[in-house]
């Protein structure tokens, strides 16, 4: 159990990228007052966690009104976040990419640190993985989304002292961090394909019915 939510945690945390997210931040809020910037950490939070509760309860009942199999959801999503693994392992780091997206000051929160920045399409996959309903009881689902919780404050907190946090790492360290998350998630990522080819072959395969 306590093996499973460090990998829980480690997923959701990588998957988030809260030091990814920090550059962003601090570039796309450099001409804002202290109050401005907070409220805009806050309400970009507020947001994200809104976008992937939405995931969390309502993602895989929509794909099972589309009559689209367990195993091939699984399969799919560990496709894609195996995809978002290389993107943050050989491709741009995730603060460099994001620092070039224009925006109006008035859409900050929302674009781009609450969406792609913080409740990325990795992140939104991650969370419905996370919670299958036919995986994982009603308890553990709850556990995962409060550790789901857990890493949007902290997020949080950390955009708070994001000049602190800069001021340490910097630009080169939290694209080092971002890409070593990727290994981590291209790990999980292999394993959930795996998982969903095996349960594929032992349900009996394609049902065209």
């Amino acid at each position: 159990m306590f093996d499973s939510l460090i990998v829980q945690f480690v997923v959701l945390w990588a998957v988030i990228d809260p030091i990814g997210s920090i550059p962003v931040y601090l570039t796309k809020t450099s001409r804002l007052s202290l109050a401005d910037r907070r409220k805009v950490a806050l309400k970009a939070v507020l947001i994200a966690t809104g976008i992937l509760l939405f995931f969390l309860i309502a993602a895989q009942g929509l794909f099972e009104a589309m009559q689209i199999p367990l195993a091939a959801f699984q399969i799919a999503g560990g496709l894609v976040l195996f995809l978002f693994a290389l993107t943050m392992i050989f491709g741009e780091g995730k603060p460099e990419h994001e620092m070039k997206m224009s925006t109006n000051l008035s859409e900050l929160a929302v674009y781009p640190l609450a969406v792609p920045s913080i409740a990325s399409p990795g992140a939104m996959m991650a969370i419905v993985l996370l919670t299958d309903n036919h995986r994982f009881s009603f308890s553990a689902q709850v556990v995962t989304t409060f550790i789901m919780l857990a890493v949007l404050l902290i997020t949080y907190l950390l955009l708070l002292v994001a000049n602190r946090v800069q001021n340490v790492i910097g630009n080169t360290g939290a694209s080092v961090i971002s890409r070593v998350m990727g290994l981590i998630l291209a790990a999980v990522a292999v394993n959930n394909v795996l998982v969903g080819i095996q349960e594929f072959f032992m349900t009996g395969g394609i049902n065209l019915s």
